[in-house]
């Protein structure tokens, strides 16, 4: 795959039906520019949203989906191709739904995304779903869990909007220096 021009790349990675497109969406203040679904395992592809200085970048989803092992298999093949061949990679934006705890492939992500030592920022989806002191205590026990410092994690919900300013920010913050 080659983007033209050269620019980083922020990627979304994440469960199916963990709310990637819909958060790309309420990122970029477009309703239906990424597909959603109620069905899991909608993005089967890898989809690009090039803005003026960097790139978006909707992996499909890892593990439940609503698809046969074979898809599903080709599918983290595809996001461990793009992990370890794009070099512009500038960051990654892991979502996870603040109301699980990891699952086994969770942990296959985290390996890899160790493996692999891109920026990552764990953003924790659907925080509309829990009351505010549920949310802050599963918010420090999933990064404790999951290794990640306090400037590494962030909240969201798209249906309330709470943290999706903040997460532009992050990713505007993120993109290397000269590449603005």
């Amino acid at each position: 795959m080659t983007l033209d021009p050269p620019l980083p790349e922020f990627a979304f990675i994440g469960r199916s039906n963990v709310g990637k497109s819909s958060l790309i969406n309420a990122l970029l203040r477009r309703k239906r520019l990424a597909r959603v679904s109620r069905t899991p395992g909608k993005t089967t592809l890898i989809n690009v949203y090039r803005l003026p200085t960097f790139y978006l970048v909707d992996l499909p989803g890892y593990g439940f989906a609503t698809a046969s092992k074979t898809a599903r298999a080709g599918y983290r093949r595809l996001i461990t191709a793009y992990l370890k061949t794009r070099p512009d990679v500038a960051g990654l934006i892991w979502l996870l739904d603040i109301r699980h705890a990891p699952s086994d492939e969770d942990r296959w992500m985290l390996d890899l995304l160790h493996s692999q030592g891109h920026p990552t920022l764990l953003v924790f989806t659907k925080a509309d779903k829990l009351g505010r002191q549920e949310r802050q205590q599963r918010l420090s026990s999933l990064a404790e869990d999951l290794q990640a410092d306090a400037d590494q994690v962030q909240l969201v919900s798209v249906k309330s909007g709470e943290g999706v300013a903040e997460l532009g920010a992050s990713l505007i913050a993120a993109i290397p220096e000269g590449d603005s």
